[in-house]
């Protein structure tokens, strides 16, 4: 079959097919949806929004194919919804003028009419982001263009339009690094996709495809993994809460008083919030933003006429609902395996977390956690084996009358300090059982040698050293070695007492809240002229009390 020219009544039946296979994968649309917020309704609003022009499109009784796309974009205008609602509603906007004096189309005029619908949509959106539905409809109009050139049966012409459509969805995460990140593809650019499927497969006469359920993103797009999509950012981390529609209806008396600007509307309104369309005919102006105060912008509105059509969902609550019954099945499942170590300063917590910790308790400046604490934090931990670091031989203690408390497999790894946890935790094997990496992670620990900066509060002998208020300590594995009013010097002579270089390879550095950037290049300046075979590693570890904490291997 050949199809050369497109009447209105063949054209009518793609959009209802358009649609009706849009319903279809709606649920597996929401599913992909994780920009620009992971509210989880793109398939939802694009629904919507096409089958409002759908049903407009059934009202048209003349078979004119320019009379079905203005009634397409008249109701995909009304209806639309959300971020790609509004966009899809703008792609056939300039479409259907391109079209609204033909009675029927070939495909060069078809092409044409893609092309300027794609102008449309980039014009009302005031910051175009690419690896979006923008892309897929621009480069899939790119494609229609080249191929109307050489090819004039519609349906061959539909089929390289889908083909380019799926390649660019397919490239959607190269362009778009959150998606990359979730490992989805862009989620109104499968419902454009799914679009225009729906009118290939009603041009060659077949049934519509079944809904996807693997899909661009194989098996990730699935009512299960739905939740993981929405998962990858905290619902905290959403900055405009309110997704907020509104059309305004022109009024004479306020336009005479407040003269209509789009551009200036437009500016004034991204002030407010982000994903901003605004769109407006001799008639109507349709907004849509996200913003913390809908009030602000709709009253911002109403200086040009009446709020017709509002909407405001609060994205917050929709992202909770989505991930909140994945994390009630969590909070039910317990991991086989659990961390729980004592840390004090927030740059020692992200390095504990980095390395695998589950639970860190914050010490502060004594480290003295309780047992009530650590049996909290074990019981935080939610595991079927929890392993308990307490970094401070003061705590080991308590650290053990948690885990005979415990109801679990609870393991103390005895560490005396910040060093021995950290390389404690890396001989950590989730494979073995709890006894053998108690074995494991303790043996490492002994092969690492502490130092620490600190200073005195009063005026003391120790160790036949004295030592005066204020000054500088050096504790090499709880001994102190080293003493000057200097930091630096303090520094250095403790790492002479601590470093062999005919056995030591590492030094690694972490730098306390207090240490300068001048102090640090001063410790490396040493480094490199005393012993310039150790390799030296510095952390930004925050740690009160502890200029430096010095980890020797």
């Amino acid at each position: 079959m050949t199809v050369k020219l497109l009447d209105g009544k063949t054209f009518a039946e793609m959009v209802l097919a358009g649609a009706q296979h849009l319903t279809n994968n709606a649920d597996m649309i929401d599913a992909l949806n994780v920009f620009p917020v992971p509210d989880g309704d793109t398939g939802t609003n694009m629904n919507l929004s096409m089958t409002s022009g759908a049903n407009e499109v059934k009202n048209v009784k003349e078979n004119h194919t320019g009379d079905v796309a203005q009634a397409l974009a008249k109701g995909l205008l009304m209806g639309a919804r959300g971020n790609s609602g509004v966009i899809l509603s703008q792609l056939f906007r300039g479409f259907g003028k391109e079209l609204a004096q033909k009675q029927s189309c070939d495909t060069k005029e078809f092409a044409q009419a893609l092309q300027a619908g794609v102008e449309t949509a980039y014009k009302a959106v005031m910051k175009p982001v690419e690896g979006t539905i923008l892309t897929v409809a621009r480069e899939s109009a790119e494609a229609a263009v080249k191929t109307a050139k050489k090819e004039e049966d519609m349906i061959v012409f539909l089929e390289a339009v889908v083909k380019e459509a799926q390649a660019s969805l397919k490239r959607t995460p190269e362009l778009l690094p959150v998606l990359k990140e979730v490992g989805v593809v862009d989620s109104g650019g499968q419902g454009l996709l799914t679009i225009y499927e729906g009118f290939l497969a009603n041009l060659k006469g077949e049934t519509l495809p079944e809904p996807d359920t693997t899909g661009s993103m194989d098996e990730m797009v699935n009512a299960e993994h739905h939740k993981l999509a929405q998962d990858f950012m905290d619902t905290a981390d959403i900055e405009f809460g309110y997704c907020t529609e509104f059309m305004v209806k022109f009024e004479e008396d306020k336009l005479k008083e407040n003269p209509y600007d789009e551009d200036q509307f437009r500016n004034e309104l991204s002030e407010m919030g982000d994903s901003l369309l605004v769109v407006s005919d001799d008639e109507l102006i349709k907004v849509h933003i996200h913003v913390e105060y809908p009030g602000e912008a709709m009253t911002l509105g109403q200086r040009y006429g009446s709020l017709v059509n509002m909407k405001i969902e609060n994205m917050r609550e929709q992202h909770t609902s989505i991930v909140g019954d994945k994390k009630e099945k969590q909070a039910k499942a317990k991991a086989e395996y659990g961390i729980v170590t004592v840390s004090m300063g927030d740059g020692l917590k992200k390095m504990f977390e980095s390395l695998g910790a589950t639970v860190v308790i914050q010490g502060g400046q004594t480290m003295n956690p309780s047992t009530q604490d650590i049996s909290e934090a074990v019981s935080k931990a939610h595991a079927k084996n929890v392993l308990i670091l307490p970094n401070n031989k003061n705590i080991v203690m308590a650290a053990e009358q948690a885990a005979e408390l415990a109801e679990d497999n609870v393991a103390v790894i005895p560490s005396k300090s910040i060093p021995q946890g950290m390389s404690a935790l890396l001989a950590f094997n989730p494979e073995a059982d709890l006894t053998t990496n108690q074995q494991e992670m303790s043996g490492m620990m002994e092969q690492v040698k502490t130092g620490q900066i600190t200073y005195a509060v009063r005026d003391t002998q120790i160790d036949g050293m004295t030592i005066e208020k204020d000054h500088f300590m050096g504790i090499f594995d709880g001994d102190i070695k080293a003493t000057d009013k200097d930091k630096i010097t303090t520094v250095e002579n403790l790492l002479k007492e601590m470093i062999d270089e005919d056995e030591d390879e590492i030094l690694t550095v972490l730098a306390g809240e207090e240490a300068t950037q001048e102090e640090i290049e001063r410790l490396e300046a040493f480094m490199e002229e005393e012993f310039e075979d150790i390799e030296v590693e510095v952390h930004q570890g925050d740690q009160p009390i502890y200029s430096f904490i010095f980890s020797v291997e």
